[in-house]
């Protein structure tokens, strides 16, 4: 259908006043066929969506049209995903009342901002990744506290807490990955804005400072959810909560303009009651992300994400990035795994069910919103129906939290029987053309059917009788939107027509005739056709909204879907990757046995993975140093620790023969080297902001995962920081935390013959000549080499460069260049005065010497040719000028001798 022509000035009037209302917003506004966008919307939008900006021209008008740009209403939801991944708002005017109704020529159809689309409010499925949530987050620092407010409007989910350390805060924020922000007007923290951008990539709204005060937001929530008070939630107390949730529900009343009923609960949670994983262990663990791409793959989540819904999908997500810190609720977790890996069959039955659904808790949400057609309908249906099936399969288990979630299954028989009662089988994509609703189940409906059916019936005889009596054998009665039903008779035909046939069109081969007979069953079948279309929109909502009415059981459903869903996916990645089962204990031990790394593993099919033992405690095994070449397998080592201990009190089973895992609070990993150039950051400083919030935030419970500390700056400087940074993590008193340090600086290793609690491992190599082999086996004791231009050789450097690098490295040998402890005992000292245990260097050059400038000449030149040394001795002053020709005939003589 051609766009409509914009000849009515009061349109570009409304868009105008519209404009004014939304103007952080592009504004689309329907115009027929078409969404179109105006002014600097249009030149905007053509820009990002490359679509033709235009301007239409009118009749009688003075002033030039204004630029425009437009999207067929069909392909609405790809564009506006276009924009709002983009990072834009967009407001929807559209058209509020039938055009029909618009009986006077010059009266322009209502037209009202219908929704306000922002990259934290989608909810079009076509838009959403199935296995993500799409977090909006409110902020509000109240009393020193910032309240935190995450929703996901497509789901329902509605979270609350309070967080006084920044640290947490960004650790949340990054598990969140929310696409869209909240804040005050009054918001001040500029460093934090721009990190929000730069680091997150989320889009940022704000909001007047009094949607944030209390009181106000307080009542906006009791309106929300009808109440008289919030202690029905557990918040009240939680004001700063409080205040970042009463903004962000106004924010979704005001971009959906309409109530969002699908949130029906306000869920606080407290961070102590999950092991908090900051932003630095969730990049370097890469559990959800990539650091090289940013996506999922080679992650932990791609390896053990093997689930068959997409509410089981968000909800292991979530798992992997909030462990749990109760024995009780892990132990119930890994009971009901091992459950399902030992029923194979049970388990595969499960998976099989469960993959038929659909994404109930979505639907339910769009349900609520008013944004699905009929075949959704059917889609909730479907994976309702398959309910009965799984609480059959769940009947045969026995451990208590399958069980439980057996007892939560509600089969929703009646609302299954009500779609398919009223919904036709194979209902359209629209809702409002008809051929929605199934025959028989509205009595008044089937009589307009039958009214229209009979209608066309009584249209096909009169074909055949005007055919008999006219003789006009190609007569047929034809119908169009403009005149409705007509007689239309070929020009050869023309002087048989009746007397009473009158004359509607004259067309190039045949003319067009109606009667009054014909005119009346017209407007008898058209407007049983309009009432039958109006009747089927009608009782499709009602069935819509009765279906809404049970949102709060299906999203119950939903999360016990999520929850066996990701049980079976532990079982079956369990099975499939022989995990083993851990017990996690109250205890202050981690011992793995044959540990390996889950994600690295699966690329070493063929030559197999090396597996290694690890164990840590805090009274003779809390500090390990663990050095050994490059390329050895040191990182992985420590990287798959962590990751063992994490899966282990998420509920999962552990890639590892056996695992005893005592409860860890948070994992900390200072781990690869980059810059941070948006935040002026170098390398160094980036290392040292990680090991600072290391120091500052683990306990004694803390898994802690040191790599290369100090190899940022000089090798003193270094050094003196990896070694000051291990003494303080052994210090009881500060901290005593359990701790995996890998590194070059082989000085280290004399810690363990000060410290009790510190013990040497490194990575075995095997030598066999100048062939050198990397074991990846860990083992006790500590490494003499680094084998580093050995491995720059695997590399690929070019030969000269190798060459060059054992030439430097015999001179540095040569000069034995160490650095070695000098053999004081005892305990640390105390801080303002100089430790005694801390390295010094040794041997022929002083570290004062090896700092100038002609011991750095020395080293990485050739060494010096004997006719100059014997130069350098000479002593000028006592040399005449006659022996001074004698001496240079020498040294030439010599140096031809020599070809030099």
């Amino acid at each position: 259908m051609p766009r409509v022509r914009m000849s009515e000035p009061s349109l570009i009037d409304t868009y105008k006043q519209a404009k004014k209302q939304h103007e952080d917003a592009i504004l689309l506004c329907r115009v027929g066929d078409f969404y179109e966008a105006f002014y600097e919307d249009a030149e905007l939008i053509a820009r990002l969506l490359e679509i033709t900006l235009t301007a239409r021209s009118h009749k009688n008008q003075r002033s030039p049209s204004p630029p425009m740009a437009g999207i067929p209403h069909h392909a609405l939801d790809s564009y506006l995903y276009k924009l709002v991944k983009a990072g834009h708002k967009v407001a929807i005017l559209e058209q509020t009342e039938d055009p029909r109704q618009a009986r006077d020529e010059n009266r322009l159809v209502r037209r009202d901002v219908v929704r306000i689309v922002t990259p934290g409010t989608v909810t079009d499925p076509k838009v959403l990744e199935h296995k993500v949530n799409n977090y909006l987050i409110s902020l509000y620092l109240h009393k020193g506290t910032y309240g935190f407010a995450a929703a996901d409007l497509s789901t329902g989910e509605f979270l609350i807490t309070e967080v006084a350390e920044l640290s947490k805060l960004w650790a949340e924020i990054h598990r969140f990955a929310p696409k869209e922000f909240l804040f005050s007007e009054t918001f001040s923290d500029e460093e934090m804005l721009e990190r929000l951008k730069t680091e997150v990539k989320a889009t940022l709204n704000f909001l007047p400072e009094w949607r944030f005060e209390f009181d106000s937001a307080r009542t906006e929530l009791l309106q929300h959810f009808r109440t008289i008070s919030l202690d029905g939630f557990g918040c009240e107390h939680l004001q700063a909560a409080i205040c970042a949730a009463g903004a962000l529900i106004f924010y979704l009343h005001e971009t959906q303009k309409q109530e969002v009923e699908h949130i029906l609960s306000l869920q606080p949670y407290t961070l102590s009651d999950f092991m908090v994983l900051d932003a630095d262990t969730q990049r370097n663990l890469e559990l959800t992300a990539s650091i090289r791409d940013g996506t999922s793959k080679g992650t932990l989540l791609e390896v053990l994400d093997q689930t068959v819904t997409s509410m089981g999908g968000r909800k292991i997500r979530q798992c992997l990035l909030q462990p749990l810190l109760s024995t009780t609720e892990i132990a119930e977790r890994l009971d009901a795994v091992e459950e399902l890996k030992t029923q194979i069959n049970l388990q595969e039955e499960l998976r099989d069910a469960l993959g038929q659904m659909y994404d109930m808790e979505r639907l339910i949400s769009r349900i609520s919103l008013g944004s699905v057609n009929g075949r959704d309908l059917h889609a909730l249906k479907d994976s309702l129906r398959l309910i009965p099936a799984v609480k059959t399969q769940l009947a045969h288990c026995q451990s208590p939290l399958l069980v439980a979630q057996n007892d939560a299954l509600n089969p929703m028989t009646e609302l299954v029987e009500l779609i398919e009662r009223g919904i036709h089988p194979k209902p359209p994509v629209t809702i409002r053309e008809g051929g929605i609703i199934r025959d028989g189940y509205s009595q008044k409906l089937d009589e307009l059917r039958q009214i229209v059916g009979q209608g066309k019936e009584w249209m096909d005889a009169l074909q055949a009788t005007e055919r008999k009596s006219s003789g006009i054998a190609s007569l047929k009665i034809g119908y169009n939107q403009v005149f409705g039903y007509y007689i239309d008779v070929t020009k050869p035909n023309l002087h048989m027509v009746p007397d009473y046939y009158i004359r509607k069109q004259t067309l190039r081969n045949s003319e067009r005739f109606i009667t009054p007979e014909l005119k009346e069953k017209e407007a008898m079948v058209l407007n049983a056709e309009d009432r039958i279309q109006t009747l089927e929109y009608e009782l499709f909502c009602q069935i819509r909204e009765e279906v809404a009415k049970w949102t709060k059981e299906i999203q119950s459903i939903s999360s016990v879907v999520a929850m066996v869903d990701i049980i079976a996916n532990f079982a079956y990645v369990a099975s499939r990757y022989n995990y083993a089962k851990p017990t996690v204990e109250e205890s202050d031990e981690v011992i793995i046995r044959d540990g390996r790394h889950p994600v690295v593993e699966q690329l070493f099919t063929q030559e197999g993975f090396v597996p290694n033992d690890t164990s840590l405690n805090c009274r003779d095994e809390q500090l390990h140093i663990i050095t050994g070449p490059n390329m050895s397998g040191k990182s992985t080592y420590l990287r798959q620790t962590a990751l063992i201990v994490l899966l282990a009190q998420v509920g999962s089973f552990v890639p590892a023969s056996a695992a005893k895992i005592g409860l860890v609070d948070r994992i900390f990993t200072r781990v690869g080297a980059s810059d941070n150039l948006v935040m002026g950051q170098s390398t160094f400083l980036v290392e040292m902001n990680e090991t600072a919030n290391i120091l500052n935030n683990a306990s004694r419970q803390s898994l802690v995962i040191l790599d290369e500390v100090g190899r940022g700056t000089s090798t003193f400087d270094g050094l003196s920081i990896a070694w000051a940074v291990s003494e303080y993590l052994l210090d009881d008193k500060r901290m005593g935390a359990k701790t995996l340090f890998a590194t070059h600086y082989h000085e280290l290793v004399e810690l363990a013959s000060k410290y009790k609690r510190a013990k040497n491992y490194n990575v075995a190599v095997h030598e066999d000549g100048e062939k050198v082999t990397f074991l990846r086996k860990v083992v006790p004791g500590g490494a003499d080499q680094s084998y580093g231009i050995h491995v720059a050789r695997l590399a690929g450097l070019p030969p000269a460069v190798i060459t060059r690098a054992r030439q430097i490295l015999e001179v540095l040998e040569e000069h034995n260049i160490s650095v070695e402890a000098d053999g004081a005992t005892g305990q640390p000292a105390h801080p303002q005065k100089p430790h005694p245990k801390m390295p010094r260097a040794r041997g022929r050059i002083s570290r004062k010497t090896m700092q100038s400038d002609a011991l750095q000449m020395a080293l990485f030149t050739p060494k010096t040719h004997p006719l100059v040394e014997e130069i350098r001795k000479l002593e000028l002053s006592q040399v005449t000028p006659l022996d001074a020709v004698n001496i240079l005939y020498e040294l030439k003589a010599r140096a031809e001798e020599a070809s030099l």
